[in-house]
């Protein structure tokens, strides 16, 4: 069972609120999307630790989420008019499409393909219309325009053919990535019919199919009984035609990791083969702390699970309260690291997804004046950059790379890239 706000209101789990809490949760929930699995509210919080519970935090929008402006101007609102004007003010400075999101949407000819991203040579990215919601929101989601009304275009698609006909004019493309919201979320005969198409074999060329997905943390039934069967079957036979089946699961805290039904769901995907890589955000208030990553790399570790990624909260939402700085994000993860065996070491972090590509926080050097981070792309819209070292100057407040003061030739390169871009926006996004 999957509760909206309204639903919420009316079940039991309300009365746990007081009366203040539930008016902040309503007026919130104009503003940012809300929903919530039976699964969280019955086996992932402790209600009675709900004010400092990381799962709750995790799940129902707090109101230092707003700034104090916008807190005033949705609170002041007395007309259905004036309402709607304040939501959608809020919302339009919340920055809902980081990261030059909308650049990366590729095209055929004059055919543009609204739910597919292609940012890097190897992956494009795939947003079934089926999959744009997830079985909770997670309160600093940096694609929740994707669950609201922004009067932006939202990344979906209907059409399995622009997935085929995209990717057999693109053999560079070895890596099919399902996105959203949530993929997991569409039944298996809608999410079929897309894992089909790239079973053609004019797309061999397509080795690996990853698959976006926080249902194991917080739906891992969908993985369990007739359903779960049913899929992995499929997935089973995907793996036999020669795919690799990577499942990039969404771990926030080690306290997902818990209950018996996310263990079994573990279990039985390893068992056919499906490679489970973890990854999340470093967010402030829920695992922004050495002990949480470590134990959380160190039980995924245990129950066959490959640590993959430490993101950075990207600059979208409620950032100015989630967000952990650049030099605090990469003193977690080091002490972290220095904690755990090297079969977690296989953890890349802390990362941006920026414009120009994923900047991995490599070091930080010197000392006062010539101190300075040391970065490097793990992805580039300019495959030249990648894995190639450089130096920002030292900024203890930064949160993201638009903050810091990057190698001038760095700059100057990127801002090229930009221009390029802006020129012809066919050359970034691998346009036929």
């Amino acid at each position: 069972m999957f509760f909206s706000m309204s639903k919420f209101l009316k079940s039991e789990y309300a009365h746990r609120l007081s009366s203040t809490e539930l008016d902040e949760l309503q007026l919130l929930t104009k503003v940012f999307p809300f929903k919530v699995s039976a699964y969280v509210l019955d086996e992932l919080i402790d209600w009675s630790n709900r004010h400092t519970d990381p799962i709750y935090r995790l799940v129902f929008p707090q109101k230092e989420m707003l700034i104090p402006e916008h807190w005033e101007m949705l609170k002041k609102a007395k007309t259905f008019t004036e309402e709607k004007m304040a939501i959608k003010t809020i919302r339009e400075q919340l920055n809902p499409h980081p990261d030059g999101q909308m650049h990366n949407i590729p095209r055929i000819g004059d055919r543009i393909l609204g739910g597919l991203q292609h940012k890097y040579r190897e992956t494009v990215l795939v947003f079934p219309a089926e999959g744009q919601t997830c079985h909770a929101y997670c309160t600093y989601c940096f694609r929740w325009a994707q669950f609201v009304n922004v009067g932006e275009h939202k990344f979906k698609t209907k059409e399995q053919r622009d997935l085929h006909d995209y990717l057999a004019l693109h053999k560079e493309v070895t890596d099919v990535l399902f996105t959203g919201g949530d993929p997991m979320w569409m039944s298996n005969e809608a999410l079929f019919k897309y894992f089909d198409v790239l079973l053609e074999s004019e797309l061999n060329h397509v080795q690996s199919i990853r698959i976006g997905t926080k249902a194991l943390a917080y739906h891992p039934q969908r993985f369990l009984g007739e359903e779960g069967d049913e899929l992995l079957r499929y997935l089973e036979k995907m793996i036999d035609r020669g795919k690799n089946i990577a499942l990039m699961a969404h771990f926030t805290h080690w306290k997902e990791l818990q209950t018996e039904k996310v263990k079994k769901a573990v279990r039985r995907l390893l068992k056919i083969g499906v490679q489970i890589r973890t990854q999340s955000p470093i967010i402030n208030g829920i695992n922004d702390s050495a002990e949480v990553w470590r134990d959380m790399w160190k039980q995924q570790v245990q129950m066959g699970m490959i640590p993959y990624y430490m993101f950075i909260e990207r600059e979208t939402g409620a950032q100015h309260y989630f967000s952990v700085s650049l030099a605090r994000a990469y003193q977690i993860f080091t002490d972290a690291y220095a904690q755990v065996s090297g079969l977690a070491k296989t953890v890349r972090g802390p990362s941006m997804s920026a414009w120009p590509g994923k900047v991995l926080i490599d070091g930080i050097v010197g000392q006062g004046e010539v101190k300075r981070f040391v970065l490097k792309f793990i992805q580039s819209r300019n495959p030249q950059l990648i894995n190639k070292p450089f130096y920002a100057k030292y900024d203890d407040q930064a949160t993201w790379l638009d903050d810091l003061e990057i190698d001038p030739a760095l700059q100057e390169a990127i801002e090229e890239m930009k221009e390029e871009f802006e020129d012809n926006n066919d050359s970034m996004t691998g346009v036929a």
